[in-house]
């Protein structure tokens, strides 16, 4: 374990995390506002979105709750995410992790989520957005 004792933010939505064609167009259902992540590679276009904004024909993997880690973190900082993702993965518990400039986010699916934070809260952290 890396030390660290993280405040992690539930965030109260669930997600759709949906894969379009690499040369696909940035869909014009996205939300203009709240968590959404467009991530384009050379294989695929990847969206985290609000669930509730898929269109049911998108391929998408749904159902999905997501762990805002609170940051900012300095890129030089070691063992963020592996404090998180570690006793996850020990726990049999599948994520899928997503960074930004100031901080990352974990998701778990909502089936896993109250085993991931009862593993998150052993491992020291501490969850916020728990209602």
């Amino acid at each position: 374990m890396s030390g660290h004792s993280l405040r992690l933010r539930l965030m109260p939505e669930s997600f759709a995390i949906c894969r379009l064609e690499p040369q696909a167009p940035v869909p014009a259902w996205l939300p203009r506002k709240g968590f959404t992540a467009v991530i384009r590679t050379a294989a695929e276009l990847s969206i985290y979105s609000a669930e509730e904004a898929v269109p049911s024909e998108v391929q998408a993997a749904r159902g999905w709750r997501a762990f805002e880690l609170a940051g900012p973190f300095a890129f030089t900082e070691t063992g963020i995410i592996a404090s998180v993702v570690a006793p996850l993965a020990e726990a049999g518990i599948s994520v899928s992790v997503v960074a930004t400039y100031d901080t990352d986010y974990v998701f778990v699916s909502q089936s896993a989520l109250e085993g991931a934070v009862a593993v998150l809260t052993a491992a020291g952290h501490h969850i916020l957005g728990r209602e």
